[in-house]
C-alpha cells in the first residue's frame, strides 16, 4: 500500500512569489507609468527590477531547486565527449556537400518539371 505525499507549504514562500510577481508587473508598468524619465534611465528600472524578481525567485524553494538543477546539469556536461576539431571539420564539410548535392538535384528537378509543364501546356 502507498501512502500519499503530504506538500508542506511554506508562507514565506508563497511570499516572495507574490513579491517576484509584484516586481514584474512594476517591471512592464515602467515604461508607461513613468514617461517623464529618459528611455535609458527606463530600461535601467526595468532590467533592475527583472533582476531583483529572479534574485528573489532564486531565494524560493523551486529557485533553489532549479539552481540545485542546473548545477547537475553543468557537471553532466562536463562528462559529454566532445568531438575533435579535426572531427568536427570533417563532419561540417560532409554536411556542406550533401547540402550542395541536394540543392543541384533539387534545382535540376526544378528546371525539368518547370520544363515539361511549358511544354504540356504550350
Amino acid at each position: 500500500m502507498t501512502t500519499p505525499v503530504e506538500t508542506v507549504r511554506d508562507p514565506a514562500n508563497t511570499v516572495k512569489w507574490v513579491v517576484v510577481v509584484a516586481l514584474l508587473i512594476a517591471a512592464t508598468l515602467v515604461n508607461r507609468l513613468l514617461p517623464e524619465l529618459s528611455g535609458l534611465l527606463r530600461g535601467l528600472l526595468m532590467v533592475g527590477l527583472g533582476a531583483l524578481a529572479l534574485v528573489v525567485a532564486f531565494v524560493t524553494s523551486q529557485g533553489r531547486s532549479f539552481l540545485d538543477l542546473l548545477k547537475q546539469a553543468q557537471v553532466e556536461v562536463r562528462k559529454v565527449v566532445w568531438p575533435t576539431k579535426q572531427e568536427t571539420w570533417q563532419t561540417t564539410l560532409i554536411v556542406l556537400v550533401v547540402v550542395l548535392v541536394m540543392s543541384l538535384l533539387l534545382w535540376g528537378m526544378d528546371s525539368l518539371f518547370g520544363f515539361l509543364i511549358s511544354a504540356a501546356i504550350g
